[in-house]
């Protein structure tokens, strides 16, 4: 407490002091009160309340006006008019490649294998030789299958001599005909163990024939699960011996989803007649790998299914593609893209451009007397850096593009004009001045996308260019 009394009273001195040297109570009085009037006359000067720096031309044409009792100066914004171009929406999803052909190499007879043909993971060709099984056994079974064969046709032959000899008995009375009927029976009798016999040496040479396994089509052999001189086993497929599989390459299947949102516009579509949209079998797809800028390669869908998923609410959809390259492989992932709407003339702003006044966008725009017009607007997707506007913009409004913060609904401001630029025509000003550029350093790959479906558009670089989907 004594701490506190001694603090108070060195402040009171202090106090004190400072009085006398400003010449008196009222001398320092008038000085703080002439202090705080020339701080409310900086902070009036300026009409939106805030602390702006004194050296930018727009405060101090402001200021000079207040000075003179006039009104403000308006703020300069900078405006344009919306970019008009043909574009064509696409709707992206996530994709797996699959063989157009696959398959399980199970063998048909048991036994010993005795010999391999290929190397893991070559490519193989329809009919070539992968698998030797012991085929002795096999040939010995066909051997007594001939010779069952064999005895069934001379059984054939005698009963046959025995029915001949007796037709000229029994026309004679010499035989009775219940003894040539019983001939008769003998020889239809052998007749049918030969069939039987020939089933058998059938069934015994198509044993032998299996203990040679070959290739089903032409394509990509994956490694061998069992060594040589191992015991396979024929059967039902869950008691069999897998050997290997087999799967073609060129043409590849790519499977995509489609959910039901999309696959209800892709029906209107073709209802209309219009060829966007993946609801039908010949429609043309583009896909990328993750780690492909762009859409480089084309596809047709083959095959829609006949039923949503009721699990998943989505459409299965198959496309084939060419892959002579072998660069697809069964297993990957791919983004695709499917042509969700007919060209049509987009209106394209800036997206820096465009206002969030909670879950609404709106854009400023500027009359022909300079006052600021706030418009609502219903957005599209991003194209070339741009966003397309759906409606409430027109094209000959004038967008404030830039100095949005100087600007506010109801006031004047002063404009200049500056034209809106896509993506691509930055970039192809920019390219003399770039140099060459590196190709990137190999990496592991980028992830697929997440999210099974998007939205993505396109539109042409140049100026009046239309956009055309490429074939």
């Amino acid at each position: 407490m004594a701490g506190l009394w001694k603090f108070a009273g060195v402040a009171a001195v202090i106090a004190a002091a400072g009085i006398y040297a400003a010449g008196g109570p009222e001398a320092a009085l008038n000085r703080v009160t002439g202090e705080a009037g020339r701080i409310g006359t900086q902070l009036k000067a300026d009409s939106s309340g805030s602390l702006r720096p004194a050296n930018t031309p727009s405060s101090a044409a402001s200021a000079a006006n207040q000075a003179k009792g006039g009104p403000s100066a308006p703020q300069t914004v900078t405006v344009s008019k919306p970019l008009v171009r043909t574009a064509i929406e696409w709707d992206e999803f996530t994709g797996r490649f699959d063989a157009t052909e696959s398959v399980e190499i199970r063998t048909r007879v048991s036994g010993f294998l005795v010999d391999l043909h290929f190397k893991d993971g070559q490519q193989v060709k329809k009919g070539d030789l992968l698998y030797t099984l012991d085929a002795r056994p096999f040939d010995r079974a066909l051997d007594q299958a001939r010779a069952e064969l064999f005895q069934a046709t001379t059984k054939v032959e005698s009963a046959n001599l025995d029915v001949e000899r007796g037709r000229p008995l029994v026309d004679r009375k010499v035989m009775s005909e219940k003894a040539f009927d019983d001939r008769a029976n003998a020889l239809r009798e052998a007749q049918s163990a030969v069939k039987t016999a020939e089933a058998k040496v059938k069934t015994a040479e198509l044993d032998v024939a299996s203990c040679k396994i070959t290739a089903p089509f032409t394509g990509r052999i994956s490694r061998s699960n069992v060594p040589i001189g191992a015991w396979v086993s024929a059967g039902a497929v869950a008691n069999a011996t897998l050997l290997t599989t087999v799967v073609t390459e060129d043409p590849i299947h790519l499977y995509f989803d489609v959910d039901e949102n999309n696959w209800i516009k892709y029906r209107r579509l073709a209802e209309q007649g219009k060829s966007a949209g993946a609801g039908r079998v010949g429609a043309k797809v583009e896909l990328a790998l993750p780690d492909e800028k762009g859409w480089p390669t084309k596809g047709t869908v083959d095959f829609v299914d006949n039923r949503l998923d009721i699990n998943t609410g989505t459409m299965r959809a198959r496309a084939v593609v060419d892959n002579k390259s072998l660069v697809y492989a069964a297993g990957m992932f791919a983004r695709v893209r499917v042509q969700g709407t007919e060209p049509y003339d987009a209106v394209m702003i800036p997206d820096d451009a465009v206002g969030t006044d909670q879950t609404n966008k709106f854009a400023l725009t500027v009359a022909e007397d300079g006052t600021v017009v706030r418009k609502p607007l219903v957005l599209g997707p991003i194209i070339d850096g741009l966003r397309v506007v759906a409606s409430g913009l027109a094209a000959d409004d004038m967008v404030i593009i830039k100095g949005l913060q100087r600007a506010r609904s109801g006031t004047k401001v002063a404009i200049k004009e500056e034209p809106i630029t896509s993506a691509p025509a930055i970039a192809a000003a920019a390219a003399p001045l770039a140099g060459p550029v590196q190709p990137p350093m190999p990496g592991p790959a980028q992830a697929a996308p997440s999210q099974p479906a998007a939205r993505s558009a396109t539109a042409p670089a140049a100026a009046g260019t239309p956009v055309t989907k490429k074939q």
